[in-house]
């Protein structure tokens, strides 16, 4: 019922920039927190920055002071802003949103993944 499409992942040298998108789109009453999980091959997925529908933002030691999400809640957008990005950086990103459905409750919905890969 609800999509989530990622982009604008791709191939960056170490210290480069990169800016993730996600736009959510389908039969949503309403959205309240979204946010970014990156997922590197062998680790585990990890949380690397959410925000509420009011703007409280939230990130991961790793990436503070380096990474900034925003969101256009009238497109039903995430943004990724990514700069002096690193090789640990180098992961599947993945846009989350918790969506409602008029009259059901809130659940959580992924997209399917962009490929960020930081190297030389």
């Amino acid at each position: 019922q609800v999509q989530l499409v990622e982009s604008g992942g791709g191939l960056v040298q170490p210290g480069g920039s990169l800016r993730l998108s996600c736009v959510a789109s389908g039969s949503i009453f309403s959205i309240d927190a979204m946010g970014w999980y990156r997922q590197a091959p062998g680790k585990e997925r990890e949380m690397v920055a959410t925000m509420t529908n009011g703007g409280y933002t939230n990130y991961a030691d790793s990436v503070k002071g380096r990474f900034t999400i925003s969101r256009d809640n009238a497109k039903n957008t995430v943004y990724l802003q990514m700069n002096s990005l690193k090789p640990e950086d180098t992961a599947v990103y993945y846009c989350n949103a918790e969506a409602s459905l008029r009259y059901s409750g809130y659940d959580d919905y992924w997209g399917q993944g962009t490929q960020v890969t930081v190297s030389s």
